[in-house]
C-alpha cells in the first residue's frame, strides 16, 4: 500500500518526474513480465509526460514495443458517417493519443486501445433510449448521468451497446492481465475521465455518461464544434471503479482550478462527489497511489502536511 504526493516546481517538471516514475515502473515490470500494460488518459495534464515517455522510447530507455495500452474515454456522437470517419475526427481521443504519443514513437506498441464510442451511432442511440424507456435507468446525483442499461433490455441495439462498448472493453483488459499502471488527470469537481461528480462508485466499470448542457455548450464555445447539435452528447468512460483496479495509479494535476479537488481528494472521507477521492479505498486495499502536481495545485496539501502523515500519505516537496 502506498500513498504518495509529490510536490514539483512547475508543469514540465511535473511531467518531467511523472515521465521516470513510468520508466521505472515498466523496467521494473518487464523483469517479470513479458508485456506491460499502460492505462492512458486524454487532456492537458500528460501531454508533457508523453512528450518525456516518447523521448525515452525513441532513445531505447523503455522497449515499447512490449507495452499494451487502453485509454480512459472516447466520444460517443461525433461527426461522420461512420465509426471510420468518427474514430479520425480532430476531436477523437484516438486523434488526440496519435497525435500526442503515438505518432512520436519510432517503434510501435503491441497494441493501443480506446473505448468503442465511435462504434455507436448517437441517433440511433437516443432513438433507442426513447423507444424504451424501461431498458435502462440514470445514476448519479449531478448534471452529468450514467447511463445503466439493464442486461435483458428488450432493445437488440441497447445490448449489444451493454456488451460490445461496455463489457468487451473491461474482458480486454481483463485478457491482458489488468491494467500495471494507469495515467489520469483530475477535473474541476475531482472526477475521473468522465466519471462525473455524482456517479456512485459502485458498477462503474465501463460507463456511459450523458454530458451535462454545460459540457456541451463549453465544446462549442471553445471552437471544437459547430453547434450542440454536431458534438456529442455522450462519452463511454473507464469509471473510477476499473481505474482503480491498475495496479498503480499515478494522478497528474497542475494549476489553481485543480488545488480543491485534490485538497478533497485526500483530506476528506471519500465520496462519489470527488471521485478521484476513491483512490483512498483503493490505496487502503493494496494499490500504489501516487499524486505528481505542481505546487499550485499542492499549495493546500502542503499546509496540511502533518495531517496527510497522519493519514498515513507521504509527502514530498521536490522544488
Amino acid at each position: 500500500m502506498t500513498k504518495k504526493v509529490l510536490i514539483t516546481k512547475d508543469f514540465n517538471h511535473m511531467s518531467e518526474v511523472a515521465a521516470n516514475i513510468v520508466k521505472e515502473e515498466i523496467i521494473k515490470v518487464l523483469k517479470n513480465k513479458k508485456e506491460f500494460v499502460l492505462g492512458l488518459a486524454t487532456g492537458n495534464s500528460p501531454t508533457g509526460l508523453y512528450k518525456n515517455l516518447a523521448k525515452m522510447m525513441n532513445n531505447g530507455e523503455i522497449d515499447n514495443s512490449k507495452i499494451r495500452s487502453f485509454n480512459l474515454d472516447e466520444y460517443v456522437g461525433l461527426p461522420g458517417e461512420n465509426a471510420q470517419q468518427r474514430t479520425i475526427h480532430p476531436e477523437s481521443y484516438c486523434y488526440f493519443m496519435i497525435q500526442e504519443l503515438f505518432g512520436l514513437l519510432n517503434k510501435k506498441f503491441i497494441e493501443t486501445s480506446v473505448p468503442f464510442g465511435c462504434l455507436i451511432d448517437q441517433e440511433k442511440f437516443i432513438k433507442e433510449l426513447e423507444a424504451h424507456p424501461d431498458d435502462w435507468s440514470e445514476l448519479g446525483v449531478d448534471a452529468g448521468k450514467s447511463i445503466v442499461i439493464k442486461d435483458n433490455a428488450a432493445s437488440e441495439y441497447l445490448r449489444w451497446v451493454r456488451k460490445t462498448v461496455q463489457e468487451d472493453y473491461i474482458q480486454k483488459i481483463e485478457n491482458a492481465g489488468g491494467i500495471d499502471l494507469q495515467i489520469i488527470g483530475v477535473g474541476g469537481r475531482g472526477h475521473v475521465a468522465f466519471h462525473e461528480s455524482g456517479i456512485p462508485f459502485e458498477g462503474s466499470k465501463v460507463l456511459i455518461v450523458k454530458l451535462d448542457e454545460n459540457t456541451m455548450t463549453n465544446a462549442v464555445i471553445d471552437g471544437h464544434f459547430p453547434s450542440k447539435e454536431e458534438s456529442p452528447w455522450y462519452a463511454i468512460s473507464m469509471g473510477a471503479e476499473l481505474v482503480y483496479r491498475a495496479k498503480t495509479v499515478l494522478l497528474l494535476a497542475n494549476g489553481e482550478r485543480k488545488m480543491d479537488p485534490i485538497t478533497k481528494s485526500l483530506l476528506n472521507d471519500p465520496t462519489p462527489e470527488v471521485p478521484i477521492s476513491y483512490g483512498q479505498i483503493y490505496s487502503e486495499k493494496g494499490g500504489n497511489l501516487i499524486y505528481v502536481i505542481d505546487k499550485i495545485a499542492g499549495k493546500k496539501l502542503l499546509a496540511n502536511k502533518i495531517l496527510l502523515e497522519e493519514k498515513g500519505i507521504e509527502i514530498q516537496n521536490l522544488e
